[in-house]
């Protein structure tokens, strides 16, 4: 174990250049490391769904290389059936095979439905009784038994699902078995389906049979325009059985789904022939309005129904580029299919070219191989769903959950693993959000009776709060842009670090000062008392005091900002340095910490978060490390596993690295357990077809590794002592 003592200035880590690491000839053979893993699918799967994207726009796709089959990727009535087959117990239901469903996706796609009610924040608040005095939380979002909006809660309902994500429409193969026939929507009708995906070049090749003849596609997209290109091959196009089709769906309120596809007269689609081989598909949809523009080497595009396009062609092949944007004025230069593929190959290249890789290698442990491949397929899928210009939704860009909005407690694992991994431009993209929304979180601490920012937990682009009985009282998600932010200087050069003070200064104070009131002085020492919910969100926020978790995490967020303070060349603040001083240590019951300070104290379902205030947060001294130790040991032997989450299994992990055992690290992160299981693909699926997807996982196993890679003595990689690993590139966390 590393010497557990916290610097007072912050600044021993180790000076990186931003994208210096560049892979070196007597290095890592990263080419080899990616392909390795590339990725082999045969036969139907409705939980095999690839994704070729940017961070800020992703295409999901079926076997065919196209969204061609969205009924068999139907993932609400894919959750539906299993409830209705667990008699609509969700916990059974959870255990339900997972589908996954086809989407196009854009962060600048956002929808919203009327609100003839005028429905705004203040009708979905409850008043709680605190230290001082009465707040309002916008709590107020229920629902019955039968699943109706609890008499009351109607404005909380409409402002929890809007706006809403947007599924941008879907572009497939249409297959008919004659000419005029209808098109084929059974899945089996095809055979020999195989699809691949080329990691190093972010391309996917599909090939399957259908009426006894070849169909081949290949699927890629822009890195730096909302463009998804195809290349589709087969004798069926000449001969008029195979057409390429466009169709778009409404908005939708619903938690799972994407779009309604029923609602045919709330939305317009109108079709322009721009010119030979161009056209564009306007979209409006209520107050929001979007263009597809599509490109195509030969052919004939026409619309066959309401919001259905079919593109024909004479030739055996065609090649196509489908551009969406907000408005025609943004549609950007994109080139030929050949360009976006070159484009893809070249940022790709960079990408795994650029920051940190690890080869894990052992002889007779399997647990290297299969942890590789999860870590390889992890940076790819967070490239594309959680590096954008937004915080990325708990299911990225591949499907929705939670009506497409982010969660930011979530934003930590989505994201801080850039700045670890020597990728911190990646993270940075989405921060400067956090200043959009600044004025809004200070309305917020405001309201509540406080000075500076308080940040939400579920919101949209605009930042403004969902009402939630569980996620506006939550308060773990307030110091991670502080983290963020110190991850960022870490990585960043003298230059940079000069950008950053200048950008987020401010923010971090504002953030730092909610922080400093939010405590609650009591009998000498300050605790974070009622109402506040545990990361384990499985307490009466009513009751609650003092967890674990966010106690330490309090602290560290603070150290954070009195390190800013200083580098800005302001002095540390006297009532911060008091908080520090005089925060509550965390209730220890018969040697090992407690969730909370309040009775029940701890429950060993859900989050196993306690763990994370020795381990995700550095060493505090409010935390014991022996005592922390005992508490982990605790927790493996008696938790409920089939409650814990994916990410916490890395949580566990870079607690049992921070104590010095490397061993232990891997034994968590690659532990059987139904919500520890990692695709073909890589997805890690939690709830059966109700999450499917879930980016945070992902995320937080590579924060994990990239934690364990400099975490045994003098920066090394700490793994089992019989493994090969070669590590190169990695930016060490904060010790």
């Amino acid at each position: 174990m590393r010497d557990p003592k916290f610097s007072a200035n912050g600044d021993d880590k180790v000076e990186v250049e931003m994208g210096e690491s560049k892979a070196k000839a007597n290095g890592i053979d990263r080419e080899s490391l990616i392909s390795r893993h590339n990725v082999l699918i045969e036969g139907l799967d409705p939980e095999h769904v690839l994704t070729v994207g940017n961070g800020d726009f992703a295409y999901s796709l079926d076997l065919t290389g196209m969204q061609t089959f969205p009924d068999f990727h139907d993932q609400s009535a894919a959750w539906n059936e299993a409830m209705r087959h667990a008699n609509g117990n969700p916990v059974d239901a959870f255990v339900a095979a997972p589908t996954v469903n086809t989407a196009t996706m854009s962060n600048w796609a956002w929808h919203e439905m009327p609100n003839p009610e005028n429905y705004v924040l203040d009708d979905a608040m409850t008043e709680y009784q605190t230290a001082r005095g009465t707040v309002s939380y916008p709590d107020r979002y229920a629902f019955t038994a039968e699943g109706q909006v609890a008499e009351g809660f109607e404005a909380g309902a409409w402002l929890h699902a809007n706006p809403h994500r947007l599924d941008l429409g879907r572009i497939g193969l249409v297959l008919r078995e004659s000419v005029s026939s209808d098109p084929v929507t059974d899945p089996a009708r095809i055979t020999d389906g195989t699809q691949s995906l080329d990691l190093w070049a972010g391309v996917v090749a599909s090939s399957f049979t259908f009426s006894e003849h070849t169909v081949t596609v290949e699927t890629v997209a822009s890195p730096d325009t909302d463009t998804v290109a195809f290349r589709v091959a087969s004798p069926l196009l000449a001969d008029g059985r195979l057409a390429i089709g466009f169709s778009f769906p409404y908005g939708s309120e619903g938690f799972l789904d994407t779009g309604d596809w029923f609602s045919v007269e709330r939305h317009t689609s109108e079709l322009e022939i721009v010119e030979n081989g161009r056209a564009t598909i306007t979209r409006k949809l209520d107050n929001s309005t979007y263009v597809e523009e599509i490109r195509f080497d030969s052919g004939t595009l026409r619309e066959v129904a309401a919001h259905r396009f079919e593109l024909t062609t004479p030739a055996d092949s065609i090649l196509l580029t489908v551009q969406f944007a907000p408005d025609r004025s943004r549609l950007a230069a994109v080139g030929s299919f050949a360009d976006i593929m070159e484009s893809s190959r070249a940022s790709w290249r960079d990408f795994w070219e650029s920051g940190a890789a690890i080869e894990l290698v052992a002889e007779d442990d399997h647990r290297a191989f299969e942890l590789e491949r999860r870590v390889v397929l992890s940076q790819y899928l967070t490239k594309v769903n959680s590096s954008g210009l937004l915080p990325p939704q708990e299911t990225g860009l591949i499907t929705n959950s939670w009506h497409g909005k982010f969660h930011l407690e979530m934003h930590f694992w989505h994201a801080a693993h850039f700045a670890g991994w020597g990728r911190s431009d990646l993270m940075e993209r989405s921060l400067p959000w956090y200043l959009s929304i600044l004025d809004m979180a200070r309305q917020t601490a405001a309201r509540q009776g406080y000075p500076g920012a308080r940040w939400p937990k579920q919101v949209g682009p605009d930042g403004r709060e969902s009402p939630s009985e569980i996620g506006s009282l939550l308060i773990w998600q307030q110091p991670h842009i502080l983290y963020m932010l110190e991850l960022a200087w870490g990585a960043g050069t003298p230059v940079h670090r000069t950008q950053l003070l200048e950008r987020f200064a401010t923010l971090v104070d504002d953030t730092a000062t909610f922080m400093g009131a939010f405590v609650e002085e009591r009998d000498g020492l300050f605790h974070l008392g009622p109402p506040v919910m545990p990361a384990q969100e499985y307490y009466d926020a009513r009751t609650s005091e003092d967890p674990t978790f966010e106690l330490a995490y309090w602290w560290w967020g603070l150290e954070i900002a009195q390190r800013w303070r200083e580098r800005t060349g302001a002095a540390r603040r006297n009532d911060w340095t008091d908080v520090q001083h005089r925060l509550a240590t965390p209730c220890v019951r018969d040697g090992r910490y407690q969730a909370i300070a309040t009775p029940p104290y701890l429950r060993r379902d859900d989050h196993p978060s306690l763990l994370a205030a020795l381990g995700v947060v550095p060493p505090t001294p409010l935390i014991d490390p022996e005592t922390m130790f005992a508490t982990l040991q605790d927790v493996l032997q008696n938790w409920d596993w089939s409650t814990a989450f994916g990410w916490d299994y890395p949580v566990m992990a870079m607690t049992a690295a921070r104590l010095g055992h490397g061993e232990l690290a891997v034994d968590v992160l690659t532990r059987e357990a139904v919500k520890n299981r990692f695709t073909e693909i890589g997805h890690n699926p939690q709830l059966g077809s109700l999450l499917p997807v879930y980016l945070p996982s992902n995320g937080a196993l590579l924060a994990a590794i990239s934690f364990m890679a400099t975490a045994g003595p003098d920066a090394t990689p700490l793994f089992p002592d019989d493994w090969n690993v070669r590590a190169e590139g990695f930016i060490p966390w904060p010790f």
